[in-house]
């Protein structure tokens, strides 16, 4: 991949923050902002500085946000010498207009003052100093914020950023491996990880010709199914702006369509709230990764009613003409207490119920018949299973992160019904080895009940 190495960049020596450096690249190579939502020490900050290495000559601006901060420190400070000449203009070089990067801590606390000036910066790359309107170089602008504003006066400017990352503290699983990882230093990117302006541009022209394909486009149709029954509102301009992160990134990963894999930054894209991204994240694993639950209760009653008709059929006294059990009982009173005699284990052997060929027969052929079910079932998922796992590893941008659950949901879909067809085939076998009576009366017996419901 071409972009693997500017990823490994990002992530380097931090733990579960694939998802967070991949949504950031696409977004830098898109020409968006990002937004990440999560507690401080989450490493936010460290990716922005790290996007900013990636682009050779990039500046770099960073500060953090309270009610008290003024435009002077985000825009620059007024100019001595244009007041003399009545102009009002700013300083600007070293500031946030001048920085391709830039990274805003509790970026929804600032004033509004600051805020309308920010909103005019992202969504037109252009700044008001004085009486001119000066275009900007930003590239992406990562804000981070505790929470998602509750204020409606924000919205306006919570909406300019296209992907909104939740970013979380190291679960318990990977906790030793922070105690132990090495303080990440901030030396110079790698040769092979800096990004090219010129192959940026590039893609940039590349990527609106690059077509929506079939599958992509029935699951964004089935996407905005999803959001109106959920009650989330995603806006046409959003929708627009996803597909045209979508196209770019089919276009870095050299597809010739937009395939249903590269959906999986809707819940990115189209989550609100950072309590909405599970439910979205689900809507892509099930309708590509085809994670959701197959219906196997009806198979596993069958199973087990199988298995009982066994039991019972193995605990079946004689015929009544049959004496077996008399001789059994004799057997048992005149062996020693502890000791089993060969006469007590042939005994005990006559005295089960002998079954017709004819019977056992049946049997056998039930149980083949719902083995055969099991095993086609079974062949299906483990298709399914290698046909997924293929895609998903072939597809540049997925997070590792995601491919750990869906190898395991499909790991224990394909074992579970490996055992079910395991336990099928001992019970079949435990009918095919019931005793014979070959002069009983040949007479089928009525079939197990088995079928679903």
């Amino acid at each position: 991949m071409r972009w693997a190495a500017s990823i490994a960049e990002l992530e380097r020596g931090l733990l579960q923050r694939d998802v967070a450096a991949r949504a950031l690249l696409l977004a830098a190579l898109a020409g968006e902002h990002v937004l990440l939502l999560g507690p401080p020490g989450t490493a936010k900050s460290e990716l922005a500085r790290r996007l900013q290495r990636l682009l050779p000559g990039a500046h770099y601006f960073e500060r953090l946000l309270t009610r008290f901060t003024v435009p002077e420190e985000l825009f620059g400070p007024l100019s001595l010498r244009a007041l003399e000449d009545d102009r009002y203009e700013r300083l600007t070089e070293g500031y946030l207009p001048s920085a391709e990067v830039a990274f805003l801590d509790e970026v929804f606390k600032a004033n509004s003052a600051i805020l309308n000036t920010l909103l005019g910066l992202l969504h037109e790359r252009q700044f008001d100093n004085g009486s001119q309107r000066l275009p900007v170089p930003l590239v992406c602008l990562v804000g981070a914020s505790n929470e998602v504003p509750q204020d409606d006066s924000l919205h306006a400017f919570y909406d300019r950023f296209l992907l909104r990352v939740p970013v979380q503290p190291v679960d318990d699983q990977h906790f030793t491996a922070l105690l132990l990882a090495d303080a990440p230093d901030a030396g110079d990117a790698p040769a092979d990880a800096l990004i090219d302006p010129a192959v940026v541009e590039a893609l940039r022209e590349q990527a609106p010709l690059v077509p929506l394909g079939e599958a992509a486009l029935a699951l964004l149709l089935q996407a905005r199914q999803h959001a109106s029954q959920s009650g989330q509102t995603v806006s046409d301009r959003r929708w627009r702006q996803l597909v045209a992160l979508l196209q770019l990134q089919a276009a870095s990963r050299q597809a010739s369509e937009v395939g249903p894999w590269d959906l999986w930054l809707l819940p990115f894209v189209l989550a609100a709230d950072p309590a909405q991204v599970p439910g979205w994240t689900g809507f892509f694993l099930h309708g590509v990764a085809r994670t959701a639950p197959i219906a196997v209760q009806g198979l596993e009653r069958a199973v087990q009613a199988f298995e009982q008709q066994l039991d019972t059929e193995r605990r079946a006294p004689p015929d009544a003409q049959d004496d077996s059990a008399g001789k059994l009982a004799l057997a048992r009173a005149i062996s020693r207490p502890g000791e089993e005699s060969e006469m007590l284990r042939i005994t005990s052997e006559r005295a089960q119920r002998r079954y017709s060929p004819v019977h056992i027969e049946a049997r056998v052929a039930q149980c083949d018949q719902l083995l055969e079910r099991l095993m086609a079932l079974h062949g299906e998922w483990l298709a399914v299973a290698r046909e997924v796992l293929a895609q998903a590893r072939a597809h540049d941008w997925l997070p590792p992160s995601w491919l750990l659950p869906i190898e395991a949901v499909h790991a224990e879909r394909c074992g579970h019904l490996a055992s079910l067809c395991a336990q099928h085939q001992s019970t079949r076998n435990g009918f095919a080895a019931l005793p014979v009576e070959a002069s009983a009366t040949a007479q089928a017996p009525a079939p197990v009940s088995w079928e679903s419901p």
